[in-house]
């Protein structure tokens, strides 16, 4: 038996070739893609290792940690709220969060939140992954805090902070947490998870660390869709060496702790902006339902998927787009030619992608445990993609 398995409509058999060369080609530990086609599940592969330090194999029901991936399915929830009227997207925060005007931030809007334009990217101290299972004191940390821009008036990836931004809404709305309120209303059966049981823990993938840094970064340009300039490179290369980079702040504060991103601490907690724990197939039902009309309304979905605001990324430094909580495509979220106009979704920074496309009536979802090289724009998630994408011509 292959190191894949698993189904595969003879369709999409691209997207499994793709899948099978990372592995070939010593690009994976071990990792999960699947595919829908409109209701129809055509692509459901696994292969490689859980966990590399007892050689447990993956399953087909083994979770894995999606990193920032999470974010879409926070937005989803917010953006739920704000379709059952529960506040108004472009109203002030203050509204609803009076606290949240303090520092000169009276005039930010929950689209502000929801779309990296707020001005906090970072926290201003130190969070451990113990203060950061505190939702309400890491959102009331952020309401005193000064924007270090004005929001509104530009846009930087808000790479931890996010989640407990766009998770107040749900909080303040619903009265539950992010993982609570997205199991009650769209992911009942499905295993997604933010905020794991132990059992869940037990049982999911194992991640290991990838080679990182500068030097990776560039390999990562070279072998991925992105044109990146030596300026650009360079730039990237001193915000990874710069601990008081807003790169570096945003990305690292909260500490997940020891054991990093497998700490049972941080997938106890759920953060809301990178916390989730799922199976490909489960996240990619996300999707699929999601541009299928059966979580948001379809025009709620379309002005979420409205770019609020595109170009130079304050944190990432390359250009980025966001909508209401999803990406958009740019440099930060690869996706071919077919899909630049109607694909949305979100990517985590080891290499995870979310992907729906209502037009193409597409869903896909990608996890691994073995992390890219690259910040952004992993090639082998793109390369799935692009294999999606040329299975339904």
């Amino acid at each position: 038996m292959g190191t894949v398995q698993g189904h595969c409509d003879p369709a999409f058999a691209g997207v499994r070739e793709v899948f099978e060369q990372h592995f070939a080609e010593g690009r994976e530990l071990g990792a999960a893609v699947a595919v829908y086609a409109g209701d129809r599940k055509v692509v459901d592969l696994w292969g490689g290792v859980a966990d590399r330090r007892t050689g447990r194999a993956w399953l087909p029901g083994t979770p894995c940690f999606g990193f920032s991936c999470t974010k879409a399915v926070t937005a989803t929830a917010a953006l739920l709220l704000a379709e059952r009227g529960a506040y108004d997207v472009d109203g002030p925060v203050t509204g609803w969060w009076p606290e949240f005007g303090a520092a000169g931030k009276d005039g930010a809007t929950a689209a502000h939140l929801l779309s990296h334009q707020v001005g906090l990217p970072a926290f201003e101290r130190p969070v451990s992954a113990e203060e950061a299972a505190d939702a309400p004191a890491l959102a009331a940390a952020l309401a005193a805090q000064e924007p270090e821009w004005t929001p509104g008036e530009a846009h930087g990836y808000h790479a931890l902070t996010y989640g407990w931004l766009a998770g107040e809404i749900v909080r303040r709305h619903s009265g539950r947490t992010v993982g609570a309120f997205v199991e009650d209303e769209f992911a009942r059966g499905l295993d997604l998870w933010i905020g794991a049981p132990d059992e869940v823990i037990e049982r999911a993938a194992k991640l290991s660390a990838g080679r990182r840094g500068p030097a990776a970064e560039r390999r990562g340009a070279s072998d991925s869709p992105r044109t990146a300039d030596h300026d650009l490179l360079t730039r990237l290369a001193a915000a990874y060496g710069d601990p008081d980079s807003t790169m570096n702040r945003s990305l690292n504060n909260p500490h997940p702790g020891k054991g990093g991103y497998n700490n049972p601490v941080v997938l106890r907690a759920g953060w809301p902006s990178a916390g989730m724990l799922a199976t490909a197939p489960a996240f990619a039902a996300f999707y699929r339902d999601l541009t299928g009309g059966r979580i948001l309304r379809p025009d709620t979905l379309r002005e979420a998927m409205r770019p609020r605001v595109s170009g130079p990324d304050r944190t990432l430094l390359i250009d980025s787009a966001f909508g209401l909580g999803f990406m958009r495509p740019a440099q930060t979220y690869f996706v071919p030619a077919a899909g630049r106009e109607t694909a949305f979704g979100h990517t985590g920074a080891g290499g995870s992608i979310g992907l729906g496309d209502p037009d193409a009536g597409l869903a896909l979802a990608y996890l691994p445990n073995l992390m890219g090289d690259a910040a952004t724009g992993d090639v082998r998630a793109y390369r799935l993609v692009q294999a999606a994408y040329a299975s339904l011509s």
